[in-house]
């Protein structure tokens, strides 16, 4: 009965072809389902935000001191940005459960316990990464461009400016502050070891001031040093953790 097996085989590819549509479908469903809950997430944390954004802002300025703004809508789109960054942060950890929700289903037992201190981590470290670029970082650069001044040319710093400015700036701390996590992950997964790490120390030490010379807000050495110093720590203790946590 060669038909009749031929037949069968066929449907049997039909149902698999169908089964595997089917789990596409419902992925693109959960992964929507994923996407409105974290944008929902977002917008409260903006509305909550933007009902302090005057506060905020005022915690954001402290290190400039007097702002103005130099049309009538500036304060108004100002406080709006404030308010999306702030809620963005506070929105940050069901942002990142999210992620986790979806990606969980095809982790093991074990993969899901360090998925769920791996979340929780990456959202201390990006915080401590902005709370170290505000304490420390950006109040040395408002000063050093606040140098300039003399009897005759006084800073007037535009609120606008001045947010995306503090903005741009806090943001790429939090992602230097992840650099043991990436390092970790990269680890477990056997792509590097801590001896592959402790050889390229020269490396990072270049890499690290580069950066910091790009992203710092100042071309001085002590504000290139404030970057670069975390970045190196971060490296070190990378290495400790890796060679003592995981043995690798």
């Amino acid at each position: 009965m060669p038909e009749i097996d031929t037949y069968e085989h066929d449907t049997e590819q039909m149902q698999e072809a169908d089964a595997k549509m089917m789990s596409l479908v419902d992925h693109l469903q959960e992964l929507r389902k994923r996407l409105a809950k974290a944008m929902i997430a977002l917008a409260i944390g903006g509305s909550v935000s933007y009902f302090y954004a005057e506060e905020i802002v005022h915690l954001i300025t402290a290190p400039a001191g007097k702002l103005y703004y130099m049309n009538p809508a500036e304060a108004f789109f100002a406080y709006l940005k404030v308010s999306f960054f702030a809620g963005f942060l506070l929105a940050l950890p069901v942002i990142l459960y999210q992620a986790w929700a979806f990606i969980v289903p095809a982790l093991a037992n074990k993969e899901r316990k360090a998925s769920v201190l791996l979340v929780l981590s990456s959202v201390v470290l990006f915080l401590a990464g902005l709370g170290f670029s505000y304490y420390f970082v950006l109040p040395a650069g408002i000063k050093f461009f606040m140098g300039y001044a003399t009897e005759d040319l006084q800073p007037l710093f535009s609120l606008g400016q001045y947010l995306s400015f503090v903005i741009t700036f806090l943001i790429p701390f939090g992602f230097i502050f992840e650099i043991p996590l990436f390092i970790l992950v990269m680890a477990q997964m056997g792509i590097i070891s801590s001896q592959l790490l402790r050889s390229k120390r020269k490396i990072v030490l270049v890499l690290a001031f580069i950066i910091g010379a790009v992203i710092s807000p100042t071309p001085d050495v002590l504000s290139q040093t404030m970057v670069a110093l975390p970045m190196l720590v971060l490296y070190e203790l990378s290495i400790l953790l890796v060679k003592y946590i995981l043995r690798k």
